[in-house]
């Protein structure tokens, strides 16, 4: 089968960072999936992983969203049959998405949403399960009550996903920051009901301290901490997701406030004994994308899965200067 895969850890600009491959075809056993990859999206930890990770062993194949068909199905799969459409993240520990075909555990996956294409819903499954296990699971937001969200770096794939499962949802007042007009206004287009600028003083433009109720920092929360502690409530809930390179907790002593870390793999990765909460929050999602309440987060479509594309994807990635999600399709040359 097609892939693409690495050997060494390089730079993306580096011919070898990423390379188009042939490997063996794996077989479905157990409550393992062998699905036939239809489309995929790229995301941040795609380049961390490139960058940092290297193989055991031959090729390093990466990736972790997808949508495609169920092919075969291991003897003690129930969820699924062989044809289904599924879309699903994938697991941190296993081969990933950037190859012909897949093997991934029925219970982390689900029945993809049939209103859109592959394309559209292969940007959505890792930030999806991101913002929602951030929302309902680590700060376990107050659905009902009139709060505020502040959601730091909200133009990206997990971002874009969590201000809409806010505004459907919730009661709470999204409050996104963004810098560059074109992301301001994505935002404004998702529900955002106000959107203010990480790079200026949050506190002045929200004009008072100790305003909002849950704090969610996407990206570069070292540099945005100062700020974070000034506009949350005494008492509040404080959610990341990126890997500051130092982080002093005692900054959110003097206002108790909760601190909670996202990591979407941890279900898969521990296998967790709620793993098949993701099978559930996928297919919960799906029915919304369906019913027209969420609408896809893809940004830029980079054509066929291959390493020239994937390399294209990540050097964007790594500039910081995405909006939305990156989706490539199909193993044509």
């Amino acid at each position: 089968m097609k892939a693409v895969g690495y050997q060494v850890n390089l730079p993306i600009d580096n011919e070898a960072s990423l390379q188009d491959i042939t490997l063996d075809k794996p077989n479905a056993a157990g409550r393992d999936l062998l699905v036939k990859v239809q489309a995929i999206s790229v995301n941040p930890v795609d380049t961390k992983i490139r960058a940092n990770v290297a193989p055991e062993s031959g090729y390093k194949v990466i990736g972790w969203d997808a949508v495609g068909i169920v092919e075969e199905v291991g003897d003690q799969v129930s969820l699924f049959n062989v044809g289904d459409l599924v879309w699903y993240a994938g697991d941190l520990t296993r081969s990933g998405t950037n190859a012909e075909f897949q093997l991934v555990d029925e219970r982390i996956a689900s029945l993809a949403p049939t209103s859109v294409s592959v394309s559209q819903a292969a940007a959505l499954p890792l930030t999806t399960l991101t913002a929602w296990e951030m929302l309902f699971d680590r700060l376990k937001v107050n659905t009902e009550a009139n709060q505020s969200i502040l959601i730091i770096g909200a133009a990206g794939g997990v971002g874009s996903i969590m201000v809409q499962l806010v505004k459907k949802l919730t009661n709470l007042k999204v409050i996104a920051t963004a810098s560059r007009p074109a992301s301001v206004e994505w935002l404004k287009q998702l529900g955002a009901d106000q959107v203010i600028d990480h790079n200026q003083s949050m506190s002045e433009q929200l004009g008072m301290n100790d305003c909002v109720d849950y704090v969610v920092s996407l990206n570069n929360t070292e540099q945005h901490m100062p700020e974070v502690m000034k506009v949350i409530k005494p008492q509040g809930q404080f959610g990341l997701i990126d890997d500051p390179s130092s982080f002093d907790i005692r900054a959110l002593k003097p206002k108790s406030v909760s601190l909670h870390w996202e990591f979407m793999y941890t279900r898969s990765m521990f296998e967790t004994d709620d793993m098949q909460k993701q099978h559930e929050i996928l297919a919960k999602v799906a029915t919304m994308i369906d019913s027209g309440e969420v609408k896809t987060t893809l940004g830029e479509h980079f054509g066929a899965i291959n390493a020239t594309n994937l390399k294209r994807a990540h050097a964007l990635l790594e500039s910081q200067k995405a909006r939305g999600k990156i989706v490539l399709e199909g193993f044509n040359d």
